[in-house]
């Protein structure tokens, strides 16, 4: 796998558990090989893990990637193709740095590299970079079903209980600790609005029914305390 990580991946063994993911990573992977002969899965996982382990993380760390993994299963009956989406969101924060716009590009280029080397059919992979772009905007288009459950489960922690979603908001003002307070309340006010414009944060029908009332008053209280 290129362009590795310069992460040391240790917290892989204190969050979510490395062997637990590995075997996630295993599983979605041989779903979509279909039993083809294909390179030892482990060392891509590895790398991934170590990306998800970065320092410079905080909110989008490898508790995130367990989370979206979590709601992927529980949504899962809603996607064309599941597996897909699975391996979508071991990808879609795969590069992330908080001062850079083009985190979701380049992390869909990684898995454009890094698929075809473990096995993955050309149509797979397409769709998985398409879906890591997708959540730039988490705009899927009508009967785009990987699109919407990607998107839901990445937007769930929106609908967080409010102590969690305290910690949520949190840990997004640490990722971007080198902007000035006056700034960031000033982008991610921007950021809320925008989200809470759109017809409908969710998309799936479990979001909808379970999410949706939740997030929007938690992006409402959280405003609400940034104008003040």
């Amino acid at each position: 796998m290129t362009d590795s990580s310069h992460g040391s991946g240790s917290s892989a063994h204190e969050v979510g558990g490395a062997a637990a993911l590995r075997d996630r990573w295993h599983v979605a992977l041989v779903a979509v090989r279909g039993g083809a002969p294909a390179p030892d899965p482990q060392p891509y996982a590895d790398n991934l893990l170590a990306r998800w382990a970065e320092p410079q993380r905080r909110y989008h760390t490898i508790a995130h990637l367990v989370a979206v993994l979590d709601r992927i299963d529980t949504l899962a009956g809603y996607a064309a193709d599941a597996d897909a989406v699975r391996l979508a969101a071991w990808f879609h924060d795969a590069v992330y740095r908080p001062d850079r716009s083009e985190n979701e590009e380049r992390s869909a280029a990684l898995a454009e590299r890094a698929l075809p080397e473990a096995g993955v059919p050309a149509g797979v992979t397409a769709e998985v970079a398409r879906l890591v772009r997708l959540t730039v905007t988490h705009d899927p288009a009508d009967g785009d079903t990987n699109g919407e459950v990607l998107c839901d489960a990445d937007l769930a922690v929106l609908a967080a209980p409010p102590k969690e979603y305290a910690a949520y908001a949190a840990q997004v003002r640490e990722e971007y600790g080198f902007v000035p307070d006056d700034a960031f309340r000033e982008g991610r006010a921007a950021v809320l609005r925008q989200l809470l414009g759109l017809p409908r944060l969710f998309r799936t029908p479990h979001g909808v029914a379970r999410w949706e009332p939740r997030a929007r008053q938690n992006l409402l209280t959280e405003l609400e305390l940034l104008s003040h």
